[in-house]
């Protein structure tokens, strides 16, 4: 389970989280993405229309249903969705005075976790380090953090990587860094090229080798319903993005053979 996190906003937090989940799909991974973002930018990019949502991630988090019924089918083979509901943009207020809040989405996940029915769930954040992106870092076994290649964006890293030890510490001890995904990169601006060499000199390996370039096949696809993957199939996004997926699926596995 892995939580798709930063508090910056604009960083291709929820786009890498669509299609990221979509490439893994289309290499046969049995994938569920969790909209955890009031905003639902995931659920539409993934064809789902707000008058559809019949019920969510504010379900999940209240109790009020089980994950099984909240999932719904999208358009990609592989690849299920709990949307965001409307009813989530009061959930930081409702959790607030909750028992275990911080524990929630855990608890409320822990059925389909212990099911094995997913290889890979992906938990989409939103642009905060509240109640509800607490809950995604506390149910996730690690976290991706999407890193815009411009000026103030390793200012912001350094807080989540902060925030991501103190969650280790003190209430989800399994909690890892997955790594650091390069997005908007353009290979015609040197700002892009500093960044990336500051990201990598450093967190190291933790920095995906795979970069996302700036594409405007990425930008156009979540106004379609799609992921880049359906939208354009020969698009340069659509290439870095399934390259992601490889890249994560063989992390992933060399980490499960290495486990005791």
């Amino acid at each position: 389970m892995v939580a798709v996190a930063n508090q910056k906003g604009g960083v291709g937090k929820t786009t890498t989280s669509v299609n990221l989940a979509a490439a893994l799909a289309a290499a046969g991974q049995s994938v569920l993405l969790v909209d955890l973002d009031p905003q639902g930018n995931a659920s539409t990019g993934l064809g789902l229309e707000r008058a559809a949502r019949r019920g969510g991630t504010y379900a999940l988090l209240a109790h009020a249903d089980t994950p099984e019924h909240l999932i719904q089918s999208t358009d990609i083979d592989n690849l299920a969705l709990i949307p965001a509901d409307p009813d989530l943009a009061g959930a930081e207020i409702e959790l607030a005075a909750a028992a275990r809040r911080e524990y929630q989405l855990r608890e409320a996940l822990a059925p389909l976790r212990e099911s094995g029915h997913y290889r890979v769930i992906i938990i989409d954040c939103p642009p905060s380090l509240g109640l509800l992106t607490l809950n995604g870092l506390v149910a996730a076994e690690s976290v991706l953090v999407p890193l815009q290649c411009e000026f103030f964006a390793l200012e912001g890293i350094s807080q989540l990587t902060r925030t991501i030890d103190r969650v280790s510490r003190s209430l989800n001890p399994g909690l890892r860094l997955d790594g650091i995904v390069l997005t908007m990169y353009d290979r015609r601006n040197n700002l892009s090229d500093l960044v990336a060499a500051d990201a990598r000199g450093f967190f190291g390996e933790k920095v995906y080798e795979t970069v996302i370039p700036r594409n405007i096949r990425i930008s156009e696809a979540p106004s379609h319903g799609k992921p880049v993957l359906t939208y354009d199939p020969r698009s340069a996004g659509t290439v870095a993005y399934l390259r992601l997926a490889e890249e994560f699926a063989a992390r992933h596995q060399n980490r499960d053979t290495s486990s005791p």
